[in-house]
């Protein structure tokens, strides 16, 4: 719990900082490394075509669909990491995405994908019968299951996933993190959000409505 706590704050603090280099236009930034430090890029900075991107990736869904980084080709989207078993963050993960799916329900630029971290357990049946019990809509939030060092390697290396922050974590520890990411339409990520709080999901849906305005 006080690690939490800490590093809760420690995400505030760079924050705080990186906004001191905010330009004055309205855009979100970039986050292209581990410590979760916001970049304002501009498109005429040679640093823009180098922006971190999520790279490919093959998973199924509740449906047994495959979904992959074509799924979400051109549209925003928000990833989270989560286990059906799971009876402390993730029910009020849960039900905040479900915030979310309710929000932009009509809007097929939006996509919600919750990786499992345990998919040992969490077959597409486990799944499926988890889904029913949320209110998921099929098509809009996909949870999804798969090769578990796939989905490790993804959320570590890729999404800076993990209950420490600041690194790439690169062993076995388990990955248990509340945040909720959001990713752009050309799969880089724009913020990080605590997925257990309802007032989050505010500023949440307030990013996701301004990458809708985005132009590339």
């Amino acid at each position: 719990m006080i690690r939490s706590l800490k590093n809760k704050a420690f995400i505030l603090l760079l924050i705080a900082a990186g906004c001191k280099n905010k330009p004055a236009e309205s855009y979100l930034p970039f986050i292209s490394k581990p410590d979760f430090t916001p970049e304002w890029i501009g498109r005429k900075d040679p640093a823009y075509s180098s922006i971190h991107r999520i790279p490919a990736f093959s998973f199924t869904d509740q449906d047994g669909k495959t979904i992959t980084e074509k799924t979400v080709e051109g549209k925003i989207y928000v990833a989270d990491f989560f286990f059906t078993r799971c009876g402390s963050i993730c029910p009020k993960m849960a039900s905040n995405m479900g915030i979310l799916q309710e929000k932009f329900k009509n809007n097929d630029a939006v996509l919600l994908l919750s990786h499992s971290v345990t998919p040992e357990m969490d077959s597409v049946p486990v799944l499926k019968k988890y889904v029913i019990s949320k209110g998921v809509i099929s098509g809009k939030w996909h949870l999804l299951t798969g090769n578990k060092d796939e989905i490790y390697t993804l959320a570590k290396k890729q999404y800076y996933a993990g209950d420490t922050i600041g690194y790439y974590q690169t062993g076995d520890e388990f990955l248990h993190t509340e945040n909720f990411i959001l990713v752009d339409k050309l799969r880089r990520i724009r913020g990080v959000y605590n997925g257990t709080l309802p007032l989050e999901m505010d500023r949440l849906a307030e990013d996701i409505t301004t990458l809708l305005k985005e132009e590339e």
